[in-house]
């Protein structure tokens, strides 16, 4: 039997579920996932490989109007995206009427010859009839070469959007290896896992001026010493992710540590330290030292 194989890219707006929708289809978490808008920065590969195929996942930035360095380079990530690939998912929130969000988005669509499958998610948190109101407003903006209403948390409809995908894309090579499932480096991941615990349990307090650098990241004695940044923008910022006596640091590498064990399959020391870099989101020389080439 050929195999098929291609680049698809999910785009929408913040916080709709896209990074959850590609870790339940690879059944691995290579995206982070917060409730927090804008997490994804990066161009983020998922690779999904089954007998009929293999699919090369990009998860991209939320698309928003950029306010900064890095959101101008977040929407420079993900209109490359658009541009290079076989098929586009537009992944929308079923439980929130669409909006002027909604409008920005189908802006950018519309004059895209790629294929577009509308993909509403989180069907779970809404009756049917909204989820066909919901494709009835969109379907009437643009055409789409699909509808697939999904829940990505609880894994609903997903072999339906596979089969799909693999309908519409082209007979090809496997890109990477069959046990691959992302091409992004164990130290990006980590750094990754780090920034998602940071953003979790300091909630509202730090907004999106968190970066995470892995200084040190090697093989000590049967167990991997990591040694990691957490830089935000401001001293208070600082004192936020610290915690009083160390409790909040504390907190975010235990939790980040089980999710590292769990990526590496062995133990991992890891050690944390919280620096100020001011105003790096507007900084190109500071994004560059952090990896948003």
């Amino acid at each position: 039997m050929e195999t098929k194989s291609g680049f698809v890219s999910i785009v929408g707006r913040p916080n709709v579920g896209k990074s959850t929708l590609l870790n339940s289809i690879i059944g691995q978490k290579v995206a982070i996932v917060s409730d927090k808008p804008q997490t994804t920065r990066n161009r983020i590969q998922g690779i999904f490989t089954e007998q009929r195929g293999q699919v090369v996942f990009i998860d991209t930035p939320g698309v928003h109007k950029p306010k900064h360095r890095l959101g101008e380079y977040m929407a420079d990530v993900t209109s490359r995206a658009l541009r290079e690939v076989d098929l586009i998912l537009y992944v929308v929130d079923a439980s929130i009427p669409p909006g002027s969000g909604e409008e920005y988005i189908i802006r950018n669509l519309i004059g895209i010859e790629t294929p577009i499958f509308l993909v509403p998610n989180k069907i779970d948190l809404v009756e049917g009839s909204k989820v066909l109101e919901l494709i009835q407003v969109l379907a009437n903006k643009m055409n789409f070469a699909e509808v697939v209403p999904v829940s990505a948390a609880k894994r609903e409809n997903l072999d339906r959007l596979i089969s799909l995908l693999f309908d519409y894309l082209p007979v090809g090579p496997l890109y990477y290896p069959e046990d691959e499932y992302t091409d992004q480096p164990e130290r990006f991941i980590v750094a990754e896992y780090i920034r998602e615990k940071a953003l979790y349990l300091t909630r509202e307090e730090v907004p999106h001026s968190l970066a995470v650098e892995i200084e040190e990241f090697e093989d000590r004695r049967n167990m991997v010493y990591v040694r990691a940044a957490i830089y935000t923008e401001r001293d208070s910022q600082k004192g936020i992710i610290i915690g009083k006596g160390g409790s909040m640091l504390k907190k975010i590498g235990e939790m980040a540590r089980r999710d590292i064990e769990s990526l590496l399959g062995t133990q991992v020391y890891l050690e944390l330290w919280v620096k100020v870099k001011k105003d790096w989101r507007n900084s190109e020389a500071q994004l560059r030292n952090l990896g948003y080439r």
